[in-house]
């Protein structure tokens, strides 16, 4: 599950629409604020739970195999994070994920009766304290019991508010400025790597950009320069739409974020 790997819920997705970029006239158009619509935004997922015997689970969220004991208490996570998984109930599970002593996700697992359908009541904390929230709903893919079994989402409903401002930047290049993750990416046309600024930025993440018309983007974006997605960028022709559609290496579903300008 890419949101339990520090990317997520919006985190990754985000940061990765900050990144585009074009030059001088053709600027104009990307230039204003913009809000996510919810309803025609999908953010799809998957993850894989496997029961290795008694209250022992192992989790693959998308980052690597973690494995702990269900029982509430704080493991060793992936990226050097602590991860807790504790049972409320025999059809609810509570998520947590820390880092240095702070919160950055809890999710609340609500398994159906029928054992088909697993909601996952998601809200992603940051540094700053603000609260962004999905809730997802996944159906099960495979013949496991329980909340062993492999989970593919089928419908994301987004909580949080989220507003993407765009300024020029430097003549050249524009600044796009995340008013709920509290990132910023200044980028200009030059197919140079740019790395994120703001408190919530992730160090060693940037981003490319080249232009493919003046109504569409084609980004790359890296971490420690590695590619972590490809995403292309495209304006409505009335230029009251920006959409953002989002491939993720290892990920067979695009994420497709839907702005209109305020």
């Amino acid at each position: 599950m890419r949101r339990f790997v520090l990317k997520p819920i919006l985190g990754l997705v985000l940061a990765a629409c900050l990144s585009a970029g074009v030059a001088q006239a053709a600027e104009a158009p990307f230039i204003g604020t913009w809000k996510l619509d919810p309803v025609r935004s999908r953010l799809p997922d998957a993850m894989k739970v496997q029961r290795r015997g008694d209250a022992t689970y192992a989790f693959d969220f998308g980052g690597g195999l973690e494995t702990v004991v269900v029982n509430g208490r704080d493991q060793k996570g992936v990226d050097g994070t602590l991860l807790s998984v504790r049972p409320v109930a025999t059809d609810t599970w509570i998520v947590e994920r820390k880092q240095g002593g702070r919160l950055l996700l809890r999710a609340t697992w609500k398994l159906s009766k029928d054992g088909r359908r697993l909601t996952d009541y998601f809200r992603q904390f940051g540094s700053d304290g603000a609260t962004q929230g999905t809730d997802y709903v996944y159906q099960r893919t495979d013949g496991g019991t329980g909340f062993a079994g492999d989970w593919r989402s089928i419908k994301e409903t987004m909580k949080s508010p989220t507003l993407l401002q765009v300024k020029p930047f430097q003549g050249d290049g524009l600044s796009f400025i995340s008013l709920t993750s509290h990132v910023t990416r200044n980028v200009k046309f030059d197919g140079a790597d740019y790395p994120d600024e703001g408190q919530n930025a992730r160090p060693g993440a940037s981003s490319s950009v080249r232009r493919v018309d003046q109504r569409t983007l084609a980004i790359t974006g890296k971490y420690a320069g590695k590619v972590t997605f490809t995403e292309d960028v495209g304006l409505s022709p009335d230029l009251k739409t920006l959409t953002l559609t989002q491939h993720i290496p290892g990920h067979d579903r695009p994420n497709v974020l839907v702005f209109r300008r305020t």
